[in-house]
């Protein structure tokens, strides 16, 4: 499988990714007054951030034709 994301992006990927999550946790849980959609919404892009930054392969990437991992 070919990569295409690496270096920073795919740092800020991960980093990014598990905060987001954790800030839908938050707001799911009570514990940040953001709404529950919002909540969830945060959860599902981190969690798409995250497996695209730890697999190294992002189809909007792909699709657009950027290439991070160089």
């Amino acid at each position: 499988m070919e990569t295409n994301v690496g270096g920073l992006d795919r740092t800020g990927r991960i980093a990014i990714g598990i905060l987001l999550i954790a800030a839908g946790i938050l707001a799911l849980a009570g514990y940040w007054g953001i709404g529950l959609g919002i909540g969830v919404i945060a959860i599902l892009v981190g969690a798409i951030l995250l497996v695209t930054g730890t697999t190294r392969k992002c189809p909007v990437n792909q699709a657009v034709g950027i290439d991070t991992s160089e």
